[in-house]
């Protein structure tokens, strides 16, 4: 039966979205399938963020090709599902459907 296979073969793939927001104010949304727990492994598999390893996990410096500028005070805040998350990029589980933000903010 080809739609047991199927099935099986799309067992713990989860499709979320990733919407960075840029330094200008545009936006991009990138739709991700993966099989990854966490969100940061994610992202890194894709190529869509880069970071340095720091004492709470990955601290993102880039995404989608832009870095953030420690000089004007600028980082990428995460929220999911329109809420400012509580955890970094590596604490924070995948959710099948999820919907997930970077935006370059200034604190």
């Amino acid at each position: 039966c080809s739609g047991g296979s199927k099935q099986s073969e799309g067992a713990g793939v989860k499709s979320i979205t990733l919407t960075v927001v840029h330094r200008d104010g545009t936006s991009k949304d990138f739709p991700i399938e993966t099989h990854r727990e966490m969100l940061g492994e994610a992202l890194l598999d894709e190529g869509l963020i880069e970071g340095e390893e720091g004492q709470y996990g990955l601290f993102v410096t880039k995404a989608d090709g832009e870095e953030a500028d420690e000089g004007q005070h600028e980082f990428w805040s995460l929220s999911i599902a329109g809420e400012m998350a509580t955890t970094g990029v590596d604490s924070t589980p995948v959710e099948d459907g999820g919907q997930y933000e970077l935006t370059l903010t200034t604190y």
